[in-house]
């Protein structure tokens, strides 16, 4: 078979990979995307971000109507029919999936089903269902993407246990199921599976869950996942684990206490692992870390200038929104575009447990870590009236600002929505807005976006409703 011969070879056709690609092509550049499952969209949208806030709305569906015999509305019991909810959740993605491959043609793109593997540094080989075929190119960007991590002591070989990908599937709802780990993808399957009627048990290495965000910020969601889950043991461990007939037997230690448990599934959710690994990355000059991330410069070039990579393969948060940032400065730099620098950008993280916790720029705990002096602001959701219609007063508003300039360097906020809202944070400190912008900016009423300017008039100890002294 002949060699295919392109400008740009993108491998990995998820936030970062599509954005590349698409980029590169509306550049004018000739555009190969190489994808290794059948449906474009990566891990974030065939077995992350979008399946995962699919079932995270039907599970909002299943406790708003659960909620509402206090507000007069008797809706009774839901009943869930899985086959049907999983299939609901699948034509999501395949309707987005058949989006992205209507984008690529629109764009010129030629996209590859099959697993590429480096015969050099401007050649590979893939193996796609077809065939082998080759191609040539001048420039790559490495977009592969992360995988769930599962240790060896946990891999039995036992569909009951799951990593986030198999969670996400919704095999059933077990009666029983241990989460294994607290952090944000533990955190909102469990209160998925929680809501569709499971008893959800949280075991977490930690003295706390979410351990990325700030105590204020992760406080209300724990309290609603204590009330929401049968359990959640924090500085604890699970020690070995074995297959019980149709069940899994967890040996666990707990307040010095030794568990022996039966749960009928177990989700791990312990952090997750480039997918890095079998790419022939040693037949090029890339280079990886100690944990196995390519090394790239603020170019998102690797040490082969030849090739780049950008998204989780290469290190830093694990965020789809940072990958696209990544591939846009990746495609200006090897596309002779400019001289664009992945310099400190302003990303905004998002977990969406309920409520959700939202958080952009500096944190408090990260202030005290750097020993530096900030002043807090905060405005409770308790005294927003628009929080008070839908009946979730728990949460919280919370500015991180200089003492000297007022420069707003870090928002946080959990509540209801707060995954919507905390753009406008990170559109102030992108700005360099101070916390006099945000409370002389007229927000519309009555709306949650309120409680950021209200948050800012705390600062000056004069929100409208709220007393609040001023800060400092």
């Amino acid at each position: 078979m002949d060699t295919l011969q392109t400008e740009v070879l993108v491998i990995g056709a998820g936030p970062g990979g599509y954005a590349a690609a698409f980029y590169a092509a509306d550049l004018g550049r000739k555009v190969v995307l190489v994808e290794r499952d059948p449906r474009l969209g990566g891990v974030c949208m065939n077995r992350g971000c979008i399946p995962s806030k699919a079932l995270l709305n039907a599970a909002h569906l299943v406790d708003t109507a659960r909620e509402a015999a206090h507000r007069g509305i008797m809706l009774g019991e839901p009943r869930i029919e899985v086959d049907k909810l999983r299939a609901w959740k699948e034509s999501i993605l395949t309707k987005l999936g058949q989006g992205i491959a209507s984008l690529a043609r629109m764009r010129g793109v030629t996209v590859i089903h099959g697993i590429a593997h480096f015969e050099e540094s401007r050649l590979v080989r893939i193996e796609s269902a077809e065939g082998q075929r080759y191609v040539r190119f001048e420039k790559a960007i490495l977009a592969v993407g992360s995988r769930p991590a599962l240790p060896k002591a946990f891999d039995l070989g036992n569909p009951r246990v799951m990593t986030s990908t198999e969670a996400l599937d919704l095999p059933d709802i077990p009666p029983t199921l241990l989460v294994i780990g607290g952090g944000y993808i533990g955190m909102e399957l469990g209160s998925v599976y929680a809501s569709l009627g499971s008893k959800v048990t949280v075991i977490e290495a930690l003295p706390s869950i979410l351990a990325g965000a700030d105590p204020d910020l992760a406080r209300p969601v724990a309290a609603r996942a204590r009330k929401a889950f049968a359990e959640i043991r924090l500085s604890a461990r699970v020690e070995k684990m074995t297959t019980a007939g149709k069940q899994i037997r967890v040996h666990s230690e707990f307040e010095g206490r030794k568990l022996d448990e039966l749960y009928d599934r177990v989700l791990v959710s312990v952090g997750r692992v480039p997918n890095a690994q079998d790419l022939g990355l040693e037949n090029t000059k890339v280079e990886r870390d100690e944990k196995g991330f390519i090394k790239v410069d603020e170019r998102m070039c690797t040490a082969d200038p030849d090739i780049f990579a950008v998204g989780d393969v290469a290190g830093g948060i694990m965020l789809a929104h940072k990958a696209s940032k990544e591939a846009r400065i990746a495609v200006e730099n090897l596309a002779g575009e400019g001289k664009a620098v992945n310099r400190d950008f302003v990303i905004p993280a998002v977990v969406f447990t309920d409520p959700e916790v939202a958080w952009v720029g500096l944190t408090e705990q990260e202030a005290k870590q750097q020993n530096r002096t900030v002043q807090i602001a905060k405005f409770p959701w308790a005294a927003s009236g628009r929080a008070l219609t839908f009946d979730r007063t728990d949460g919280l508003t919370k500015l991180i600002v200089d003492p000297e300039t007022h420069r707003v360097l870090g928002v946080g906020i959990v509540g209801h929505g707060a995954g919507e809202l905390i753009a406008e944070g990170a559109v102030a400190i992108e700005m360099g807005a101070t916390v006099e912008d945000l409370a002389a900016i007229v927000h519309p009423h009555p709306t949650l976006s309120e409680t950021v300017m209200e948050a800012a008039e705390a600062f000056f100890g004069h929100a409208t409703h709220v007393y609040a002294k001023k800060a400092g």
